[in-house]
């Protein structure tokens, strides 16, 4: 997995590419999440429409990315996840945690909408 990050009016956009399984990629998000965080960029989006695997420990992986911007006031988001991937969220009872949006448009918008 690789992922590219950019910014994107309040909230900074992680598009995530590949695979997503855990492991070294788990370690490296969460750093990358700590320098934003650094950064006071709390507010940020996880962009899966180019995912084509997910796994346990890729789940595992977004729920720490949640986790540590919640702990730091701040917010993580999903969108653009394919059939397979929602299919998985909502097995795994976390379509009910995460914020998740259909388009990247609309999980951008959803932080203006924060005020």
């Amino acid at each position: 997995m690789s992922f590219n990050l950019s910014e994107q009016y309040n909230c900074v956009v992680l598009e995530f590419k590949g695979k997503v399984m855990g492991g070294p990629d788990a370690a490296k998000l969460n750093e990358q999440l700590h320098e934003l965080i650094d950064e006071a960029k709390k507010n940020v989006v996880v962009d899966l429409s180019r995912v084509n695997f997910m796994n346990s420990s890729g789940l595992g992986m977004l729920i720490g990315g949640l986790t540590t911007m919640r702990n730091a006031g701040g917010d993580l988001r999903i969108c653009n996840a394919s059939k397979k991937i929602e299919s998985l969220l909502m097995v795994t009872k976390l379509i009910t945690v995460f914020d998740h949006y259909k388009t990247l448009d609309e999980a951008v918008a959803s932080y203006a909408d924060k005020s």
